[in-house]
């Protein structure tokens, strides 16, 4: 089984793993492009700020190619941006963690500060809360496909009632179409 072959392509949760995916990559785009344009050195821990954030060359590069990563993701959709989402956001997370600990020391190389970190826990609480939307809960609808994967039995009988329920009101519905007229009325005996 593929990857995509869990998520069904019109699904309502594909639109949110797409939007989500490519909303989120658009603004490390822009952020890393305003690092660029302002010709940062890549390794520069002076304090250069964009957008309220320190930034230098390698940070606009770190976050271009990430937000590169989220569009393409956005572009594909299903559980590839999904997956990507969740794994981002992990990223982002553990990257604000890791921060935290080097900020005002020389293995500080992104010249994150307490902004960046910030906006890293943020963004990544972001970015992971729509790669997990409709796939991590303890109470998906039955319609759901995580549902449905995660209870196979239980969705077999749904699927079984379902088909039995369609098949019989097949059988009556030609049944009630003999025994009654136009509009509805009874024939007369």
């Amino acid at each position: 089984m593929r990857l995509r072959d869990e998520l069904p392509v019109d699904h309502k949760l594909a639109t949110v793993y797409r939007y989500g995916a490519a909303l989120c990559g658009v603004i490390l785009l822009v952020f890393g492009a305003l690092g660029f344009a302002g010709r940062l050195s890549p390794f520069d821990t002076k304090g250069t700020h964009i957008a309220g954030l320190s930034t230098n060359g390698l940070l606009s590069l770190v976050s271009v190619v990430f937000g590169l990563a989220l569009v393409a993701g956005g572009v594909v959709g299903g559980n590839l941006a999904s997956t990507l989402n969740m794994c981002v956001g992990s990223l982002f997370l553990v990257s604000g963690f890791a921060h935290l600990f080097v900020l005002d020391r020389p293995t500080n190389i992104l010249d994150f500060g307490i902004s960046n970190v910030l906006f890293s826990f943020v963004m990544g609480l972001l970015i992971l809360t729509f790669g997990m939307y409709g796939r991590v809960s303890g109470g998906l609808a039955h319609d759901n496909p995580y549902w449905r994967r995660r209870h196979p039995r239980e969705a077999a009988r749904e699927a079984l009632a379902a088909r039995c329920g369609t098949q019989q009101a097949a059988l009556v519905a030609p049944v009630s179409a003999d025994r009654t007229g136009p509009l509805g009325s009874r024939p007369p005996a």
